[in-house]
């Protein structure tokens, strides 16, 4: 096993040096899921709920939260994204709304704190904007997906999820 990367030799926390990495561009993609009252979702779906487009600031939230994420993060590196894409898909089966969100960089340190961070905020987002009819929402399953670009190359979770 790999020894973790922000651990000096004698176990004290650090930022990793990339100044020797070669600039690629990156690109990670991470999920979450909101699971809530099959009524909860409806409104969400209609855009019934009082409070207006929950679906409009929680992607918002999501963008501005990779963008924050070196601020939340203590050892993240702060990047320039090209892009961060936060999109949303309600699956009635399980009463919940599927987060996904990519996020894009050319840059020495990849993105995957930044993905993470978006679907984390995106969800939060969610549960704060409905919890006042729904309180039993969870969060859920937040994963990373898949990455590509860096000296690791392409990753993709196996299970498909």
């Amino acid at each position: 096993m790999s020894q973790f990367t922000h651990l000096d030799e004698t176990g004290a926390a650090r930022m990793v040096d990339v100044g020797a990495k070669e600039v690629t561009e990156r690109v990670a993609i991470a999920r979450a899921e909101v699971h809530m009252l099959p009524e909860t979702l409806r409104l969400l779906r209609e855009g019934g709920h009082k409070k207006g487009d929950v679906i409009a600031v929680a992607r918002i939230a999501g963008i501005q939260g990779a963008k924050k994420c070196s601020d939340l993060i203590p050892l993240c590196h702060p990047l320039m994204l090209n892009s961060v894409k936060v999109d949303f898909e309600f699956d009635e089966a399980s009463s919940a709304v599927a987060i996904t969100g990519q996020c894009k960089v050319s840059g020495k340190t990849g993105v995957e704190m930044e993905a993470l961070t978006a679907v984390s905020v995106a969800a939060l987002t969610l549960y704060d904007m409905c919890k006042a009819i729904d309180r039993g929402m969870q969060i859920r399953n937040i994963g990373l997906v898949e990455k590509l670009g860096g000296k690791s190359g392409h990753w993709q979770r196996e299970d498909g999820e």
